[in-house]
């Protein structure tokens, strides 16, 4: 099973890749009310944003690489390299977005990273 991690990590990549460019696609269109008159100007908003198709785009095939996955790959076993995209998208926040990265998260990204690697070797 090990030599399905680089399909599965490339995978877990681009789902945490399309959650950021999402969420820079997002900081681009702002904060708004959510009213029925904001939903067909926000939709347009949303809808023409690199940023969000880039992002989508990336999601549909991170889908497609992880059906591949569960196509080769105990789902107990491949399930779990989910959590390495909360390292990558946590690291990331806290270098692009300079999100807040408290003692207590660095712990828990610490701990997640050692679960993986035990995880790959059983």
């Amino acid at each position: 099973m090990t030599r399905y991690i680089p399909l599965i990590l490339s995978g877990v990549l681009l789902n945490a890749f399309a959650q950021v460019l999402l969420k820079k696609g997002m900081l681009g269109i702002g904060y708004f009310e959510i009213q029925f008159q904001n939903f067909f100007p926000i939709i347009k908003k949303v809808a023409t944003n690199l940023h969000v198709l880039l992002g989508l785009s990336f999601y549909v095939i991170s889908v497609t690489i992880w059906l591949l996955v569960l196509a080769r790959v105990e789902v107990s076993y491949a399930y779990p390299f989910l959590s390495v995209g909360y390292v990558v998208v946590t690291l990331m926040g806290y270098f692009i977005f300079q999100e807040s990265l408290p003692w207590m998260r660095v712990i828990a990204v610490a701990v997640i990273i050692l679960g993986v690697i035990l995880l790959s070797r059983s």
